[in-house]
């Protein structure tokens, strides 16, 4: 067989696998002895083998060759290794408690070895034979060595409180990991929250979001501008390696053009951040709904009378403004069958149960009644403009009042028409729940809000069209649904339900969004 052969029968798939030993020479033959080819082995995933060549790097279905080697792994007791590295808020509670829940699932025996206290072992076997299955390791650093050791091939997985920096992205891609903004390169495993928080002493209740990022950048140095007494506001936030700390100055500090103020104080970990915040009457820090501790969360107001906490429902429908997900990255390589499987379960709507009782927000599709929502109703009487007519407000309450409105909400990228990180998981999810039957003979209504810049009806045309741009892309993600047991519709009403202030940039785009009301 020629060479030309042999690269073609090698799957030219990419695949991944922990570093599980220093790349070795190995040779791989087919069965019937007629190609032959060697290379430096990269790993094996208990079905293909990852060669590094003089032809580049090939996988090789396993099925189909022999190995011969020092480097060749056992195939009769295949054990899967993995490692994940990056944020402790998802290494330390969340990911354990999946792992144990997906044990549990498949009837496997599970352990964890703590190596270190930035390092666990969790470790799945076979219950009836004892045969070790796999291993789930743990590097709890922060995201920006999360990203490091997945570009360094060092971790499978990184762990990430934020999406990839540019110069992440550029080094994935010439590490040859892929494109992680491609679909499949990521996974958010939950949902949480950015807010702002001060001791429980404090009598501050609301904040805005302009007043946060002006006290963050020092521009606001005394709680007396706030409201408060006549005392200087010492800041507290995570460290600059954090995804908290990073994401914090992405969301607040650089939509207004402002660099955080020198003195901050940092901290490494939940425990010294609350600590901190919680005895000092003065400090204002902001961290994560899943790390409030002992603090006192503060509101988010608009100067229009708004004002949102950070509640299970505001973050899942993303009408709290600093959402923050959680994330998992992946190289695109293939991975073995024991990760896949997990990955595959993390979707399900029993670890969807699972993720909430570990204290953060799943993406699971919940129904609001529209009882439920007189607050949002009112804000639109109260709100409304002179170009939102009357007539308007009762066509909208109308054709909701039948409805109940999903916790799925889908909203842009500033200044894009693309959908955001949480929208675009959303599609999957609610593309998922149409596989799965949730909605045959029921009627799904795509419904787009637009801010109260512009003329209203124009507003409303921006509205509909992003309505039906959002149906399609849930519409072609569900693949394998039965279209024609579910009625699927589109509807707009522009301006006329503000969820914030159209005084910021931040209010707008929390009011661009598109909502599905069901039926």
């Amino acid at each position: 067989m020629t060479l030309a052969r042999v690269a073609i029968f090698a799957a030219l798939i990419l695949f991944g696998l922990p570093p599980f030993a220093i790349a070795q020479d190995v040779t791989l033959t087919s069965r019937d002895g007629a190609v032959e080819i060697s290379g430096d082995l990269l790993g094996f995933d208990g079905e293909f083998y990852r060669l590094d060549t003089i032809y580049g790097e090939l996988t090789i279905d396993g099925s189909g060759v022999l190995c011969e080697g020092p480097g060749c792994p056992d195939l009769e007791n295949y054990v899967a290794r993995v490692t994940l590295s990056g944020a402790p808020t998802i290494g330390r509670v969340l990911m354990p408690a999946l792992i144990e829940a997906f044990a549990i699932r498949n009837e496997y025996d599970l352990r964890r070895e703590k190596i270190s206290e930035f390092n666990y072992r969790y470790s799945l076997s076979e219950r009836r034979t004892g045969n070790l299955l796999g291993e789930f390791n743990f590097k709890l650093t922060n995201t920006d060595e999360g990203f490091a050791d997945l570009l360094a091939n060092e971790a499978d997985v990184a762990m990430s409180l934020r999406e990839p920096r540019l110069n992440e992205l550029e080094r994935a891609r010439a590490a040859g990991i892929g494109d992680l903004t491609a679909r499949g390169r990521s996974r958010i495993l939950a949902l949480d929250a950015l807010v702002p928080v001060v001791a429980p002493s404090n009598p501050m209740q609301a904040i805005t979001t302009l007043e946060l990022a002006q006290v963050l950048a020092g521009k606001i140095e005394n709680w007396a501008t706030l409201g408060g007494p006549d005392a200087p506001i010492l800041v507290h936030l995570w460290d600059s390696g954090s995804g908290l700390g990073q994401a914090t100055v992405d969301r607040l500090l650089t939509p207004q053009n402002m660099a955080l103020i020198e003195g901050a104080v940092r901290h490494g970990t939940s425990a010294e951040f609350t600590k901190a915040v919680s005895t000092d009457p003065f400090a204002l820090g902001v961290t994560s709904r899943s790390e409030v501790g002992n603090t006192w969360e503060l509101a988010l107001k608009g100067d229009c009378g708004f004002a949102l906490r950070a509640t299970r429902r505001a973050v899942k429908t993303e009408d709290y403004p600093l959402t923050a997900p959680l994330f998992l990255y992946l190289p695109a390589r293939r991975f073995p069958k024991l990760l896949r499987e997990f990955l595959t379960y993390m979707s399900d709507p029993s670890a969807q149960l699972v993720i909430r009782r570990a204290g953060f927000v799943d993406q699971a599709p919940e129904e609001i009644e529209i009882n439920a929502q007189g607050d949002r109703f009112a804000n639109a009487i109260v709100q409304a403009g002179e170009e939102v007519a009357l007539e308007e407000l009762q066509r909208m309450v109308r054709t909701l009042a039948p409805l109940k409105r999903l916790t799925t909400t889908f909203r842009f990228e500033a200044g894009s028409a693309r959908l955001d990180a949480q929208s675009r998981s959303n599609v999957q999810q609610l593309a998922r729940a149409m596989e799965l039957g949730l909605f045959d003979s029921r009627r799904l209504v795509f419904v787009g809000f637009s801010d109260g810049d512009g003329p209203a009806e124009a507003n409303r045309e921006i509205a509909i069209r992003r309505a039906d741009t959002v149906r399609k892309a849930v519409t072609a993600a569900a693949v394998t649904a039965n279209l024609s047991r579910i009625g699927l519709e589109t509807e707009a009403f522009g301006e006329a339900m503000p969820m914030a202030c159209d005084d910021s940039a931040w209010g707008r785009q929390v009011n661009r969004r598109v909502e599905v009301w069901v039926r």
